[in-house]
């Protein structure tokens, strides 16, 4: 379990929350428009660098100073609009309340503008505000990150109406303030600068009885996420009785870390998920910061009965002189619904002081007995501990496992080991230096420790964490992880929900004795009409093969008939921006290039692909609408989430290095549906 908490959230983005009751109800008949009143607020994105058109009706958060023209914070640039922005930390920092009223302005068809700072959806917002009454219209909270995210109100329920924008701060303490930029009305809220079109977050992404997952164009269409909430690591993948498992950590009252719960759902095919009620849920909160809850585990067939295991977590700031961490069981026998939790090991063992967490069941085939791993660290090592039942009730310390030598990390988390193709693997999850990585050891296992003989990066992009596989009923080792990194930039929390598990993939060794990975086969259901298929093409300049927020490319290039040194994809791309995969021959490393793919992390992720003896580069590349997931066919991977501020960034390009060359033995093109299965 990555054990976050609330001041450790980085980045995330704003949640949207409409007025009390509908829209239509909230709505005056239409007024005739006043000619009096002009388009829009003034100074609307400060460029006068100063509070000119806005008033301070409270407080002192928005006093002198509050607009800023700084480009950066310690986290990056803001992206804002012009030279200045009103960034609510400058003026009087995360203590200060306080209100700032814009001029009133006649209500358009549409309005949009730029959110920044923290989240409280009943503290710290943004409002349309009607003159006559007061009434609130609209409200949006900000994204608990200062970059900016834009927001696209529809606000012709009200068109022609004397309104006005507040921006409300009643919270003190860690990000209590708001930011705000460059609000723009009528047309022009819905275009940028450059013409292209901004995808719609906010106001239409909310819940709804219906629970429409394609109403989000942020929203992954195969990835698993949950309709409302966030999710972390992936807990309990099994497949019993004949059908896929998945947990997850989750939250369901906020799209940000909270009290974890499990979130549980099952498929046919480890591809198309149903939704479950929630398996396991924390106990009351003692006070209203209690962030006791259930941390993550995992699963076993114990001859019928379900039976998981898992971190119970006591938030001692609320329990004094608790024990923060422990392992417990619980059991099912329909799949559904499970027996309370009964703890089983209540203390940590010697060495533990980094932490105690995240315990993997697996039938040990030296001795014949259940096992457990529990992630562990201590004195800036991070290790795995060993533990050994007969009945999944009564455990015995075993001992360390294994342990690392300071360079991979303070803490193991989420460890899984497991048999594959006659050696031994063992998975982890660490922070090595502000970044998560999900790594691998291959090597011997002998009933009590575990001897690495081979290291690894398992992806080599930014947002694959917290792995955990199982074997399924075919023999095949499969295994997903949480799509994040530890900066946690998640602009889908306008829409209520934060975070996604990636595909479910199949896990080999390599000829060369690495950990190698391929999507599950059942990925292939999940194409829609005919593709797009090409064989033997020479491209030279830039080719676009198709369009799609939700699709696969399968590619072969042929290097040996390839000139110039470099191979390059765009996809999700447009005029203004794209996610850039790039391969090198002469080195040869593959490169995923965030930095200009729109909102969240930006970054470079890079891995090594060898060629294939006929020198060609075969590339499985999954886009959905926020991530993107490549594959190689020597089992490499690189996956980043990704979130288009455009809704026109979403072309699939190839484009040649110089004046050189690509050329294609292959290529296809798929529009891939939805894994979603009905309840």
């Amino acid at each position: 379990m990555s054990r976050w908490k609330a001041p450790q959230l980085i980045g995330v983005a704003a949640l949207l929350v409409a007025a009390s009751a509908p829209i239509s109800a909230n709505a005056a008949p239409p007024a005739t428009p006043r000619t009096t009143l002009p388009a829009g607020p003034a100074n609307p994105g400060f460029e006068t660098g100063d509070l000119t058109g806005w008033t301070v009706t409270e407080g002192t958060a928005f006093g002198a100073g509050a607009v800023s023209s700084a480009d950066t914070y310690w986290g990056g640039p803001f992206h804002h609009k012009g030279r200045h922005h009103l960034w609510g930390h400058a003026a009087a920092g995360d203590d200060a309340t306080g209100t700032l009223r814009s001029s009133s302005f006649a209500a358009p068809s549409r309005i949009s503008f730029l959110v920044g700072g923290g989240w409280d959806p009943e503290h710290l917002y943004v409002a349309l505000v009607r003159d006559s009454d007061g009434k609130r219209l609209l409200k949006q909270t900000g994204p608990e990150d200062e970059a900016y995210v834009r927001i696209l109100w529809d606000t012709s329920p009200w068109r022609g109406q004397a309104v006005h924008l507040e921006i409300v701060d009643r919270k003190s303490g860690g990000w209590g303030h708001l930011n705000l930029d460059d609000v723009r009305v009528g047309d022009a809220a819905s275009r940028d600068d450059n013409g292209l079109t901004f995808r719609t977050l906010g106001q239409a992404n909310q819940p709804t009885a219906e629970r429409n997952h394609a109403a989000d164009p942020l929203r992954p269409q195969f990835h698993y996420t949950p309709y409302q909430g966030w999710i972390n690591d992936p807990n309990g993948v099994i497949q019993w009785r004949g059908r896929h498992h998945l947990f997850s950590q989750y939250y369901p009252d906020a799209p940000k870390w909270g009290p974890m719960h499990w979130a549980h759902a099952e498929g046919p095919d480890a591809v198309h998920w149903r939704e479950l009620p929630v398996a396991l849920t924390p106990p009351p909160r003692a006070t209203p910061t209690d962030n006791s809850g259930v941390f993550s585990g995992s699963a076993v067939d114990d001859d019928g009965t379900l039976t998981v295991a898992y971190t119970k977590f006591t938030d001692t700031g609320a329990h004094p002189g608790a024990t923060p961490e422990t392992v417990a069981v619980a059991t099912s026998t329909d799949g559904v619904a499970f027996t309370p939790g009964t703890e089983v090991i209540t203390q940590a063992p010697p060495g533990s002081s980094a932490g105690f967490r995240d315990p993997k069941l697996f039938r040990d085939p030296v001795d014949g007995r259940w096992k457990m791993v529990v992630g562990s660290g201590d004195g800036g090592r991070g290790k795995v501990q060993l533990y050994a039942s007969d009945d999944l009730r009564t455990w015995s310390y075993a001992g360390v496992l294994t342990e690392g030598d300071g360079t991979t990390g303070a803490m193991w988390e989420c460890p899984d080991l497991f048999e594959l193709d006659g050696k031994w693997v063992l998975l982890y999850s660490t922070n090595e230096g502000g970044q998560s990585l999900q790594r691998y050891a291959v090597g011997r296992y002998d009933g009590s420790r575990f001897t690495a003989e081979r290291h690894g990066v398992l992806d080599g992009g930014g947002d694959v964490y917290a792995a955990q596989s199982y074997r399924d009923d075919a023999g095949r080792r499969l295994m997903t992880a949480w799509m994040s990194d530890w900066n946690v930039k998640e602009p889908t929390r306008v829409g209520g929900w934060a975070g996604a598990q990636s595909l479910h993939r199949e896990l080999f060794l390599t000829a060369d004795g690495r950990l190698g990975q391929r999507p599950v086969a059942a990925a292939d259901s999940l194409a829609t009409g005919r593709p797009v298929t090409v064989e033997d093409r020479t491209v030279r300049g830039s080719w676009r093969i198709g369009r799609g927020d939700s699709v696969r490319l399968k590619a072969v290039v042929d290097l040996a008939r390839t000139t110039g040194d470099t191979v390059t994809l765009r996809l999700k791309a447009s005029a203004a921006e794209a996610t850039v995969l790039r391969y090198q021959r002469s080195t040869g490393t593959l490169t995923l290039d965030t930095t200009n793919a729109g909102y969240g992390t930006r970054a470079t992720y890079s891995t090594h692909v060898e060629p294939t003896a006929d020198s060609t580069l075969a590339l499985d590349i999954f886009v959905d609408r926020s991530s993107v997931e490549v594959f190689t066919g020597d089992g490499a991977a690189l996956t980043a989430r990704v979130y288009p501020r455009y809704r026109e960034s979403d072309a699939v390009e190839f484009v040649a290095d110089g004046g050189g060359r690509i050329w294609l033995r292959s290529a296809g093109l798929t529009q891939l549906g939805s894994s979603v299965l009905p309840d």
